[in-house]
């Protein structure tokens, strides 16, 4: 990994270095990975979890906690045919969620101080508009994800519930219709999973890395899946492996995976997209913060006040 700080001017008014509309010179450089790049990103990933382990469990603990109110709130349906819909649809909404993982990872590998309170910083970031854009998209997507797969139970076995886990599991695995609901919810899951996955992949890595809006990172993401078919569909394999295997649980094994997956992510950007190693390029050094007087209250309050036009290099 290379650890040297790059001296790069970055604008404090929420604009990004990488530009919509870029020409295809502009455009970050994609190196083809492979199995083996992707095992080196969970075991970085694994190291950074157990460097910081306390502060990924905080940051994920709501996953636990929101698939068990998901699943009671379903519209009062039994939710036992919802609970691996709601499992598998994690993959579709994690990325977005790993936000502060992902600055966790980065200032690891800058060698700077990783606490549970740095992993905020993201909130800071000049392109946090567009990754709560994707992550809006992202969630759309999720929603859509469950009621497709609550119609598609509908119409296999019509609304009677299922009341326990074992008359379930024997309807679906002893029954024609049971399989026929298998093959068809994993082929309509397949389908979702492959929309998030493009559009994902690194998207939000590199929104925090290099301030890339919304529409950029997700073209990137595409041209990642479309240069690495193999790598990607293997992620995307390995990440629904270790969900059903997290998920199990009642969801709690979710505290390790996707703590575990969201830092691998950023070591994936890492090696999918070419680019020099920088300091936190959204943290406005502490010696160029802007002078304010009470006499500009309340305007101060609304940004960007007196920041239009100003760049600060990170190597201050």
């Amino acid at each position: 990994w290379e650890t040297t700080n790059m001296a790069t001017s970055y604008p404090v008014d929420g604009m990004s270095p990488v530009r919509s509309g870029t020409t295809g010179a502009d455009r970050p450089i994609i190196r083809h990975i492979n199995f083996s790049d992707l095992i080196d990103a969970l075991r970085l990933g694994w190291e950074d979890f157990k460097a910081v382990p306390s502060h990924a469990i905080v940051l994920c603990v709501i996953y636990p906690v929101l698939g068990i109110v998901l699943a009671r709130m379903v519209l009062g349906y039994s939710v036992l045919p919802l609970l691996f819909p709601l499992a598998a649809g994690f993959a579709l909404i994690g990325p977005f969620a790993a936000l502060g993982l992902y600055e966790l990872s980065y200032r690891r590998e800058l060698g700077m101080e990783a606490s549970a309170w740095h992993a905020f910083r993201v909130l800071r970031a000049p392109s946090l508009g567009s990754m709560l854009g994707l992550g809006g998209l992202l969630l759309v997507i999720f929603f859509v994800w469950v009621a497709t797969a609550h119609a598609i139970y509908v119409s296999t076995f019509g609304n009677a519930p299922a009341s326990v886990i074992p008359d379930f599991l024997t309807q679906v695995f002893t029954t024609s219709e049971g399989w026929r609901l298998i093959v068809v919810g994993c082929g309509v899951g397949f389908l979702f999973a492959a929309v998030a996955l493009c559009i994902s992949i690194v998207s939000f890595p590199l929104m925090l890395h290099q301030h890339a809006d919304m529409a950029d990172a997700m073209l990137t993401s595409m041209r990642v899946v479309a240069k690495n078919p193999l790598a990607a569909a293997e992620w995307g394999l390995i990440v629904a492996v270790l969900l059903v295997i997290g998920s199990i649980p009642f969801f709690l094994g979710l505290t390790i995976v996707m703590p575990l997956l969201g830092h691998a992510t950023w070591h994936l950007y890492r090696k999918a997209i070419e680019s020099p190693l920088t300091s936190s390029a959204h943290e406005v050094p502490e010696t160029e913060r802007e002078k304010r007087y009470a006499a500009d209250f309340p305007s101060v309050l609304f940004p960007p006040y007196g920041r239009k036009h100003r760049y600060y290099d990170s190597a201050d």
